[in-house]
């Protein structure tokens, strides 16, 4: 039995510099990821397997927007999200906003992501963060969540249970 929690709010930019907010999606299925686009592993291989479970679910995930929601908004602009997601992972609508608006969401989906030092990354950080996407309800409640280490058959079987 899956529990019900409030929604989780948000107030941010998508990639085409439209406002969004968690009410912008009411009525739709929402899976929600957070990462950053400079991420090398964790964050293209779960958008990747997220995508295939999308594909996977065919009709019955026309209902459901894919949110990527960046934890790193130096950097993550409209324009980066953009290039980053159409070319790669194009089933996801990115999600910026400023510091203290990314901040909201990671509080409001619990989220944990943290700026570290590291000499061989691009502008010589990382940001290593949780890695669950979330499945929320059109009325804005957590159905489910799925952390990363579950396999993409689980995953398509849970969601597809839940979005009937």
């Amino acid at each position: 039995m899956v529990t019900v929690v409030p929604v989780a709010s948000f107030n941010l930019t998508d990639h085409h510099g439209r406002p969004a907010t968690n009410m912008t999606f009411a009525g739709s299925f929402l899976l929600v990821y957070f990462g950053f686009t400079h991420c090398k592993v964790v964050c293209p291989r779960s958008l990747g397997k997220l995508s295939r479970v999308l594909d996977r679910l065919g009709e019955q995930a026309q209902g459901v927007v894919a949110l990527y929601i960046t934890v790193d908004p130096a950097r993550d602009t409209p324009d980066v999200m953009r290039a980053y997601l159409e070319e790669k992972h194009p089933r996801f609508l990115g999600l910026t906003g400023s510091e203290d608006e990314i901040a909201h969401a990671k509080r409001a989906f619990r989220v944990f992501a943290e700026f570290k030092g590291d000499d061989q990354a691009p502008d010589g950080y990382v940001v290593p963060h949780s890695a669950i996407a979330y499945l929320m309800s059109p009325d804005g409640k957590l159905l489910d969540h799925f952390i990363d280490a579950l396999d993409e058959d689980e995953v398509a079987q849970r969601m597809s249970a839940a979005i009937r």
